[in-house]
């Protein structure tokens, strides 16, 4: 393998990009974000022609080179924001003719020159914003023809008048943002394009108009705001006749009524907002310049405005929007301060300091149809408080502080359409409440404090379509809780408390709701054999969001759970660690075509069999993170409109191509993160992923199990067509039979084998030619266990060596063992240049192996050459029972005389005696009785 590995690896044709992926619901479209690239050929070398869309944001490219994306003659889209861009080389998006969107922001640009956007003849939409732009050459822009919004804004541009001739050959530019610049002066030798309309110089630090006259005739929409603009005269040399639209916010020192009076443009086209009209007296003042004409929108925000008094826009001309936002405004009062009340359609007031809605008793505002009040701080609203505005439509009061809604607070609303009560504190809906808003089709209660709802809350809302009762602290729900919202389709209970859902609290709603959300509640069932079906009746809903049960998921799901959903389209269970599946699970979702199941990865490991076979109909399945292992025909055989399969971190080493064979339908398939091993077990997957027409995600970055630096697609599946059965069934199969004996016949004949061995390695060491009449060197050698060795040498060497006469010659090994000498030479020496062996036989002994090993080989002598050589001595009393499994030894003391150590002194001097005699006895007549000391 090694060896194949490096002659080469074969070139792999996949629809796997290395860097990109191919968006699964856009084929035409293509992600490759948060790659860490350097370079861009990395990201597009290996995308199609026919790419349309690519992004390639968020990463590390600092250079883009000529024709980087010549090959993409298609691309409409193209995104290189957040990278780390310093340069762009000339001709870097040449063939890039169908290019429509160019995003450059977010990056380090610091020069645009007269080939940087060559060849991008169609573009429209130039977005530049978040650089660090100095200087943009006179003819940067040139090939943009077609180019109608130029984003410069948030750069280090100083020079208008080169910004000015460097688009004014742009016949279709519409917009032009250079806010958030250093510019400080307007002087320009070049004119805007005819075709331009609006033009943002924000946040710059223009301190006059120094401009020709007519430079912004063309503009419909001029933003000078958050300059320096201090002198009312400067307006008096420009032509803002035609300018639709004013904003001046925040010009120190500039003052409105000078520039009305110094300016040609129409007063009612000024956005006076931030322009400290402020005063009580100023208002009536600023209307008189407003003229009689009906305003299409009237802004007053950033004024500081506290109070309204009743005549302060008495002398304005009609309003239709009026937008008071951002100021200190601490009462509403019942919009009394608006005189011309017939014309006002929309009234705004967020981001103000009222703290309470009173009843209002006031003149109706008959045509009001909006009123928004967010982000303000209110905390109570007073019965009948928009009784003002009967034919309201839409009603703002989220991100406020309101705790109680009283009796009556929205009587008289009865065309009211949408109430935003959403980001309030609301902590009960009683009965009532709601009762006057019989056309009302949006409510919004998101994130209040609201733990039930009461029998009538929802009385008379028969015509509401949304319900949005999101985070909150609702617990149960009964039976009577949705009673009378029999039109409703979307409704969202997410983040609540909710443990148990009942069979019929839905069927109120149960021909018509479409969209249930109750993600991130505490549903949690502990059998399968629950009878319990609480969707049994929803037969229209097609989206069920059931994700992210707290704290541990939904753990089992009931057998009869999802019964009755049989126009469900998309299911979400993600995030349920502990999450349990029955093969019967999605029987009756016969119209399912997605299903997220991701990051169950405590409760799933493998799918049981067919329990994907009612979804015939499923085109996305999300299985990232479950625990998976294996897949298999059984599990995904019955998928045959999959199109999208996600199987990313999950446990799989091997996959079975035969899985993929049965779903036709596959584009898109996530194996990320998955430990797949470069083995012959995944050849045929290797080979399918070469051949198919599926997208499998980064597919070049798959790395072998066990081999992080090993690339999947780099192995080489030629060594798994090598026929290696017959080889290793010739090299393996004798090699396991012989490992299969060698053990039974190690236990069976371990020491006749030991002993064999021994006994050639003694004759092929000459031993086997020793004479009878040779001079022995010891008397005896003393095999012994060495737990024994303190009775030899206080006992057997004092009494054989030292007493006497006569005295006798003992080998021990410790002491007469040759030093360097190989033990086993070393046995074989002692045991043949002495006349006798003593066997020194305790329990100890029996088990020792090298002691077996030196009767054994005394024994031979013994046995074979017929010598008196052996002399057993037992310092123990062992039963024969005991004996009985050392056969030798057995078989020694048939043939031999064996002693007993005698504990009594006594008896000691006698056992002496015998073991003198018997090292005096010749070799030559083994034969002899069996003598054994008794007490």
């Amino acid at each position: 393998v090694l060896l194949l590995g490096v002659l080469g690896v074969p070139l792999v044709i996949s629809m796997g990009f290395r860097n990109c992926i191919q968006r699964e619901y856009d084929p035409n479209s293509y992600a490759c974000i948060q790659r860490f690239l350097k370079d861009v050929a990395s990201a597009v070398s290996d995308l199609p022609p026919s790419a349309r869309t690519v992004n390639i944001s968020h990463n590390s490219i600092r250079r883009l080179v000529p024709a980087s994306f010549s090959h993409l003659t298609q691309l409409v889209h193209l995104r290189l924001d957040f990278n780390r861009l310093l340069v762009i080389q000339d001709g870097a998006f040449d063939n890039l003719t169908s290019l429509r969107i160019l995003n450059l922001t977010n990056n380090n640009i610091s020069r645009l020159s007269r080939g940087t956007f060559r060849g991008l003849v169609n573009l429209t939409d130039l977005l530049l914003h978040n650089n660090k732009l100095r200087t943009v050459d006179n003819q940067a822009f040139q090939p943009l023809e077609k180019v109608r919004n130029i984003q410069l804004s948030f750069n280090n541009l100083t020079l208008f008048s080169e910004l000015v001739e460097s688009v004014s050959e742009l016949r279709k530019l519409q917009s032009l943002d250079l806010c958030h610049n250093n510019i400080s002066s307007l002087n320009h030798s070049f004119e805007f394009p005819g075709s331009l309309r609006f033009l943002y110089l924000c946040y710059n630090h223009i301190r006059d108009l120094d401009c020709h006259r007519d430079l912004f005739a063309p503009i419909h929409m001029l933003d000078l705001s958050n300059n320096s603009i201090s002198s009312a005269a400067s307006f008096r040399y420009v032509n803002l006749s035609n300018t639709g639209l004013l904003r001046l916010k925040d010009n120190p020192y500039l003052d409105v009524f000078q520039f009305l009076n110094s300016s040609d443009i129409p007063p009612q086209n000024v956005d006076y907002s931030g322009m400290l009209v402020g005063k009580q007296w100023s208002i009536p003042q600023l209307c008189q310049h407003l003229g009689s004409q009906t305003m299409d929108h009237f802004s007053l925000l950033y004024n500081k405005f506290t109070d309204l008094n009743r005549s302060a826009i008495n002398h304005c001309p009609p309003i239709k929007k009026l937008d008071l936002s951002n100021n200190n405004i601490v009462s509403l009062d019942c919009l009394r301060f608006v005189n011309n009340k017939s014309s006002l359609h929309s009234f705004i007031m967020d981001h103000n300091k009222l703290d309470s809605l009173g009843s209002c008793n006031a003149s109706k505002v008959p045509n009001l149809r909006n009123i928004s009040l967010r982000y303000n701080c209110i905390l109570t609203i007073e019965p009948y408080a928009f009784s003002f505005a009967p034919r309201l439509r839409t009603l703002m009061l989220n991100f406020n502080d309101i705790v109680y809604l009283k009796p009556n607070a929205l009587a008289g609303l009865r065309n009211l359409i949408v109430l935003r009560l959403d980001n309030n504190l609301l902590t009960g809906l009683y009965e009532g409440r709601f009762q006057d808003l019989e056309n009302l089709k949006i409510l919004n209660l998101r994130n209040n404090n609201v733990p039930t709802i009461h029998l009538k809350t929802f009385f008379k809302l028969t015509n509401l379509i949304i319900l949005d009762l999101g985070g909150n602290r609702i617990r149960k729900l009964t039976k009577d809780s949705f009673r009378y919202l029999k039109s409703l389709k979307k409704l969202y209970l997410d983040k609540n408390h909710i443990k148990y859902i009942q069979s019929k609290i839905f069927s109120p709603i149960h021909s018509t709701l479409q969209v249930l959300d109750l993600q991130k509640n505490n549903l949690r069932y502990n059998s399968y054999r629950i009878k319990i079906s609480p969707f049994e009746e929803l037969s229209q809903l097609y989206d069920l969001k059931l994700q992210s049960q707290q704290p541990y998921g939904i753990n089992i799901i009931p057998l009869l759970f999802f019964k009755g959903l049989t126009s469900l389209k998309a299911l979400y269970l993600s995030q349920n660690v502990e999450l349990s599946l029955s093969p019967d699970t999605f029987y009756d979702l016969s119209s399912l075509e997605k299903l997220y199941i991701s990051d169950a990865y405590n409760g799933i490991q493998n799918f049981a069999p067919g329990i994907f076979k009612k979804l015939t109909r499923l085109k996305i399945l999300n299985l990232e993170n479950t625990g998976v292992q294996l897949v298999t025909p059984e599990v995904f055989g019955d998928l045959v409109n999959l199109t999208v399969l996600y199987l990313a971190k999950n446990a799989m080493q091997t996959i079975n191509i035969d899985v993929f064979k049965n779903l036709t339908s596959l584009r898109y398939l996530d194996l990320r993160k998955c430990p797949v091993s470069c083995t012959c077990n995944n050849q045929d997957f290797k080979e399918w992923m070469e051949k198919s027409t599926v997208q499998i995600v980064y597919f070049y970055n798959y790395t072998c199990v066990n081999q992080n630096k090993e690339l999947f697609y780099k192995f080489d599946v030629k060594v798994c067509h090598v026929d290696f059965g017959k080889i290793l069934f010739i090299s393996v199969f004798p090699t396991l039979l012989l490992v299969m004996t060698i053990p039974i016949l190690y236990i069976k004949n371990y020491w006749h084998l030991k002993y064999g061995f021994y006994i050639f390695y003694s004759w092929f060491s000459d031993y086997w030619w020793q004479k009878e009449d040779q001079q022995y060197l010891y008397d005896a050698f003393v095999s012994y266990n060495s737990h024994d060795e303190n009775w030899v040498l206080q006992q057997l060497l004092p009494n054989l060596e030292t007493k006497g006469p006569p005295s006798f010659k003992l080998c021990l090994h410790h002491r007469d063992f040759e030093l360097g000498k190989n033990i086993i030479d070393n046995i074989v020496d002692s045991i043949y240049n002495s006349r006798k062996t003593i066997c020194v036989i305790s329990r100890r002994y029996l088990f020792s192996e090298w002691c077996s090993l030196e009767i054994q080989l005394a024994s031979y002598r013994l046995f074979q050459e017929k010598k008196d050589v052996l002399i057993l001595v037992f310092l123990e009393d062992i039963p024969k029972g005991e004996l009985s499994k050392y056969h030798r030894m057995r078989k020694v003391m048939l043939k031999k005389t064996y002693i007993s150590w005698p504990q009594e002194e006594d008896a000691q001097d006698l056992f002496w005696a015998r073991i003198r005699k018997a090292l005096k006895e010749s070799n030559s007549n083994p034969e002899q009785d069996n003598i054994q000391l008794k007490d």
